[in-house]
């Protein structure tokens, strides 16, 4: 996995209609984050979409919670750098699935464990999707970090298409997204556009 493009992130209580709606625009990646939800809604959730994701191609990614990863047996985890032992999570979901794990500095950088796939670099700024995210970095951080990782990057934190030609050429991946996807009344039209706004980039 070394280009993902648009990296859609789940708001709490994200319907199954809305995340299909971004797979079927064109979403490189999902991740079914949910701060409200129990352990239990939430692998009914990823079990109910797994197979559409399955078909598709497309990862379907856990955030935070190990347990919903392995028991809906997504294809992966992606953590922050206080939800766990990185090394313990690689060892339980194994070598093959996925594991992300956001970054916030070039400090968090230099001290990236062992076992990483892919790092979420942000915010890059201020975002109402997330009231309690650090810093931003602005594109410059963003930029410093990226040139440094040793892993693919997607840069995160109220960016949206107008931002698609500047995170490219900082070499990331891709953009991880909730509002520019989510806040639309046509979430699989928001996602095309998207996704036509990054190959274009």
């Amino acid at each position: 996995m070394t280009g993902f493009g648009v990296y859609f992130v789940t708001p709490d209580g994200a319907s199954d209609a809305l995340i299909l709606a971004a797979l079927h625009g064109g979403a490189g990646m999902v991740q079914l984050r949910d701060k409200t939800a129990t352990n239990a809604d939430m692998i009914a959730q990823a079990q109910r979409l797994r197979p559409a994701f399955t078909a598709a191609n497309v990862p379907l990614i856990i955030n935070d919670r190990l347990e919903v990863a392995l028991a809906s047996q997504a294809d992966g985890l992606h953590i922050g750098q206080g939800d766990g032992d990185p090394a313990q999570m690689r060892a339980a979901l194994g070598p093959d699935r996925h594991l992300g794990l956001s970054v916030e500095t070039l400090s968090q950088l230099h001290q990236l464990p062992p076992g990483i796939d892919l790092i979420g670099v942000g915010p890059v700024r201020a975002t109402a999707s997330k009231p309690d995210h650090a810093a931003p970095i602005g594109l410059a951080g963003l930029a410093q970090i990226t040139a440094l990782s040793p892993v693919p990057v997607v840069a995160i934190g109220g960016v949206g298409p107008a931002d698609c030609a500047a995170i490219k050429s900082a070499g990331c991946a891709g953009m991880a997204v909730v509002s520019a996807i989510a806040g639309h009344a046509d979430p699989e039209s928001a996602t095309r556009a998207l996704v036509h706004a990054w190959s274009i980039a």
